[in-house]
């Protein structure tokens, strides 16, 4: 039961240290756009989930953070930073917005008014509200309607909102809790119906969102769930699991449909899908050409490819973090995520599309 619970944190998302610029106390920031507003699972999640009561669903202890300013968990799934910093810091902002749980009167007028963006992020959580036991999706957007009201007196508020970028990064919990309680063997069926059942409720995020003035959507897509140490570990081949990669690749497929269509249906609204599923394919498949040596096992954990136990304070963890893929049993290093992150802003077109997120972020609100 306790690995059952583990599944419902997911992948990828972790950034790269900081070069010396971006930490002085003295730099100054001129982001591109006025906020980020990010909603997701662990993948995107920055320390909402430390404000939740009980133990689970958390990385606020080591070795998390290993190699954060400090060597300080933050609650971010990661030795360092998440894919969100590091996509923030190419759009001009110093890291990703602070959790919305840890708002309070203490933080700057325009932090808590929302006004640089916000995270929601919830780690556990998925498109589907039934998908684990943190902050739903639903809830998130609940959260970003609430905070939207605090902003209503600012000036301009409409193009602020119009203008900023909403960040989505989720759907691996998802297909995890359908592909384990299917005994790993769902049928044709039952895929269509799962596929049907969570693209109408992506399609109800979103709709609320521009409901609520939002137009400018990047998205960061599931990566291959069957590739991850979890994964390799309850296949006896230690290979891949292609069953639940291919579940991955359908469900990316169709929210990428999606998107096409309500472009077309809502005006204004702007996309870009950043695919990780095939970003992360490419580093598997030769993980030289991107800088990296080791893409099967964990660096923190332990038992087979590190993923048979949580990473702890007790577990043993890896010296050369940037040549790995995997962080934990389930997400990425920071080494991966700076690419992951620099690859979405910038291209190339393989894993992004149809514009990069810095099209996006340059495109009319």
């Amino acid at each position: 039961m306790k690995q059952m619970k583990l599944v419902f944190f997911l992948l990828i998302a972790l950034f790269f240290p900081f070069p010396p610029s971006f930490v002085t106390a003295t730099k100054s920031y001129t982001p591109d756009v006025p906020a980020i507003y990010v909603f997701g699972d662990s993948t995107a999640d920055v320390g909402n989930n430390n404000y939740l009561p009980g133990n689970s669903s958390k990385a606020n202890f080591p070795h998390y953070g290993i190699d954060f300013p400090h060597s300080r968990p933050t609650g971010r799934f990661s030795n360092g930073y998440n894919s969100i910093d590091f996509i923030a810091i190419n759009m001009g902002f110093r890291r990703s917005p602070p959790p919305y749980l840890s708002l309070n009167d203490t933080n700057s007028n325009q932090i808590l008014k929302g006004l640089r963006g916000v995270n929601f992020a919830s780690a556990a959580s998925g498109i589907l509200d039934s998908t684990g036991a943190t902050i739903t999706m639903t809830k998130q957007i609940q959260y970003f309607d609430t905070l939207r009201s605090k902003m209503l007196n600012e000036s301009n508020v409409a193009l602020r909102i119009s203008k900023s970028v909403y960040l989505f990064s989720a759907g691996g919990n998802d297909i995890f809790a359908f592909f384990l309680a299917s005994n790993n063997m769902p049928n044709s069926t039952a895929v269509g119906l799962f596929y049907n059942t969570v693209v109408s409720k992506y399609e109800n995020h979103i709709k609320s969102l521009y409901s609520l003035g939002a137009r400018k959507f990047a998205v960061i897509n599931v990566p291959p769930t069957g590739c991850t140490p979890f994964a390799r570990v309850k296949n006896p081949t230690g290979a891949c699991i292609d069953g639940l990669n291919l579940i991955t690749k359908g469900l990316n497929d169709a929210i990428a449909s999606l998107f096409a269509r309500l472009v077309t249906e809502l005006p204004s609204l702007k996309y870009s899908i950043g695919s990780s599923f095939d970003l992360i394919s490419s580093v598997i498949l030769d993980p030289y050409s991107f800088g990296l040596k080791e893409v099967e096992s964990a660096c923190c954990g332990g038992g087979k490819f590190n993923a048979e136990s949580l990473c702890t304070p007790n577990s043993t963890y890896c010296m050369n973090r940037k040549q790995y893929l995997f962080w934990d049993f389930l997400h990425p290093t920071q080494a991966t995520s700076k690419l992951v992150g620099s690859t979405f802003y910038n291209g190339p077109a393989q894993f992004i599309s149809p514009i990069t997120y810095k099209q996006l972020v340059e495109s009319d609100g």
